[in-house]
């Protein structure tokens, strides 16, 4: 089966990240993958990602709302014989709705945020416009979990047509010890330190600041070494930050951008995620596919990947998520014994290949 997906951009950072995991499952449900993003992104990592796995990319060179992109958009897909169509993210799913109706084929859209309310009455007229228009013109919405879910169906959107289907990682593997012994020598941690990763995008919304409050926190004592390992516009002000502050000074490493993630990842004792929000963050599906355990802000989809099994949810507040990170590195039997049910965990449900045959299975029953 033949599935272009449409986004806005490929830059790295953005919710369709997750389309490089796809595609490397996707053979494996029968999936023929195409993407097409709006704009072209100076940051190639994601388009060579999927180019490697046999995945025809075009990059269309248009701002957002160019009136010139469904009618390249369509070009695109005909090239490719597409027999479905999956937008993310709203400028996607104007030009994915106006193709498939150009094309005469279904249209999928996944929600990719639970955005906070409406600040006046443009937003809330926005929103209501893109439920209208989803009911309208998508064969189905996928809403990525169940809090998600709720929250669209709490502004008005049809609860008939909207399916709940999380994301999944592709298994990262054991990570070879001589390499995870080198990248802890990098970041200096001691021989009985603990190496806590925060690799979530260096924005506004990611919840940086509330980070470092609570490791300011954290005593003297506690051989704890913190690597931040996104990047993003925020980045000079936390190195600012960091270099401002003794105690921060002391812990907080910035991981060089071109140390592999999945690699970082498997040399880390635990993961941090204090976002604000979020529908169901990769970051904590990766910490899950690596057995290692997360500290997290309950907020948004979180509660259903992070369980008591599984690591600890923590207040947006600097104290409790100070506290968990001080018990879980005094801690290395009870990192292992929530690491191994995260892993677990992770077969289970988010593993990428039962994410594409999940998928597979929604576009059987649209093309139906």
């Amino acid at each position: 089966m033949k599935v272009a997906h449409l986004v806005p951009t490929l830059h790295p950072g953005g919710p369709e990240t997750g389309l490089v995991d796809l595609a490397a499952a996707a053979p494996k449900a029968g999936l023929e993958l195409m993407v097409v993003a709006l704009s072209t992104t100076s940051d190639t990592t994601q388009v060579s990602a999927l180019r490697r796995l046999g995945v025809p990319v075009a990059e269309l060179g248009l701002a957002p709302y160019d009136p010139r992109a469904a009618g390249r958009m369509v070009r695109a897909l005909r090239e490719r014989g597409a027999e479905l169509i999956h937008t993310h993210l709203p400028p996607a799913e104007v030009v994915g709705a106006a193709a498939a109706l150009r094309m005469r084929v279904p249209v999928v859209s996944t929600l990719h945020h639970i955005e906070n309310e409406p600040a006046d009455r443009v937003d809330r007229l926005r929103r209501t416009a893109r439920i209208l228009a989803r009911q309208r013109f998508m064969s189905r919405t996928v809403a990525i979990s169940r809090t998600q879910r709720e929250w669209y169906r709490g502004l008005g959107g049809p609860a008939g047509d909207i399916v709940v289907l999380p994301d999944g990682v592709v298994d990262p593997g054991p990570v070879d010890a001589a390499e995870r012994d080198r990248v802890r020598t990098i970041l200096d941690v001691g021989e009985r330190g603990t190496l806590a990763l925060s690799s979530a995008p260096m924005r506004r919304d990611a919840g940086h600041e509330l980070l470092l409050d609570a490791v300011e926190l954290i005593p003297a004592a506690t051989a704890l070494t913190v690597a931040l390992a996104g990047d993003g516009p925020l980045r000079p002000w936390l190195e600012s930050r960091v270099a401002a502050s003794d105690a921060l000074r002391d812990r907080v490493r910035f991981v060089h951008r071109g140390q592999d993630a999945a690699t970082l990842l498997g040399s880390a004792d635990l993961v941090l995620h204090t976002s604000a929000s979020g529908a169901l963050p990769t970051a904590l599906l990766r910490a899950m596919a690596a057995g290692v355990p997360a500290v997290a802000t309950r907020v948004g989809g979180v509660p259903e990947i992070v369980s008591a099994d599984t690591g600890v949810l923590v207040p947006l507040q600097p104290g409790p998520i100070a506290d968990a990170i001080v018990a879980l590195a005094a801690d290395p039997a009870r990192r292992e014994r929530l690491g191994t049910a995260a892993r677990r965990r992770y077969l289970a449900e988010f593993e990428a290949v039962g994410w594409a045959q999940r998928l597979r299975t929604l576009y059987d029953g649209v093309l139906a």
